[in-house]
């Protein structure tokens, strides 16, 4: 059997999984290959259940909206807690001093993704919701940090190295990081039928991943390297980047769940997602131990 995984670019655990040769080593022992299939974050609930990927990872916004289209998605695993992962940028000098100060205005942010989740929880938090914003999403070749030095955009969430970049570029305000708000936990999840029929599988994928992740954290400048060559960037911007990152997966938790529900009540009253939704239904109780013994292996 070959298996498909999707790897959506800004998944470190998958990306770098991706590119070391780590699951193919260890599918072959039991007469399995594996492919690789590029895969945006917010495509990649509808790419597992139309059969075209058997795997993917985002960040915590794309299983929610996949949960509310109706996709009969599982989760297996989740990475440690992010908190230096991505942050809402304002200028240095413009007239933003919180949260509610965003209210009107233009933020930029990758919209369906982890971003989704942490503006609007902090927007909520401030007495306001995701339609009290504009949320534009960000465009290729477009100086995010120049617009708002300028004042073209109220607010900018930037991740990776375009994050660490525009702290060094200077003009730019730090408002909140990701920890300030959530976890922003790295998430993977699978079609419930691949993780009911397959659960030995979802294990050696799950043990994959927590050695790319050993990997990288043992090698980052080499991480960073091919995350420059590949994504734009410099490889100094991606090392910063890359050295916050926890590099440490963790089994699906009662805390998980219960962060994701939080997330996925905001969403759904901020008129992100179409429908309330149980993120309990998206838990396989059964596929526990299996990733909890590759985790401890």
């Amino acid at each position: 059997m070959s298996i498909t995984i999707g790897v959506h670019g800004a998944n470190p655990s998958l990306y770098h999984l991706s590119r070391l040769g780590i699951l193919e080593e260890l599918l072959e022992p039991l007469g399995e290959s594996v492919s690789w299939l590029p895969v945006g974050g917010t495509s990649t609930g509808e790419a597992l259940a139309d059969g075209t990927i058997d795997f993917g990872g985002t960040g915590s916004t794309p299983p929610l909206s996949s949960q509310a289209a109706g996709y009969d998605l599982v989760y297996t695993a989740v990475s440690a807690p992010r908190p230096g992962h991505g942050a809402l940028l304002v200028a240095a000098d413009g007239p933003v001093a919180e949260v509610a100060d965003l209210k009107g205005g233009t933020v930029v942010l990758a919209v369906g993704s982890w971003q989704t989740h942490f503006s609007a929880k902090a927007l909520a938090g401030a007495g306001l919701s995701y339609r009290d914003i504009t949320a534009e999403r960000p465009q290729p070749g477009q100086d995010n940090a120049a617009r708002l030095r300028s004042g073209e955009i109220a607010g900018w969430v930037a991740q990776g190295a375009e994050l660490a970049a525009a702290r060094r570029e200077g003009g730019v305000r730090t408002l909140l990081e990701a920890g300030d708000v959530i976890t922003d936990r790295s998430v993977f999840f699978t079609r419930r039928d691949f993780a009911e029929q397959r659960p030995e599988l979802v294990a050696v994928i799950t043990t994959a991943l927590q050695r790319a992740d050993d990997w990288a954290a043992g090698h980052l400048t080499e991480a960073a390297t091919i995350a420059a060559e590949d994504q734009g960037g410099s490889v100094e911007d991606w090392r910063e980047a890359l050295a916050v990152l926890p590099w440490r997966l963790e089994p699906v938790s009662d805390a998980f769940v219960a962060e994701q529900q939080e997330a996925a009540d905001i969403l759904a009253d901020g008129g992100y997602l179409p429908r309330r939704i149980t993120v309990a239904d998206a838990r396989l109780t059964a596929l526990a131990p299996a990733v909890r013994a590759a985790l401890e292996g």
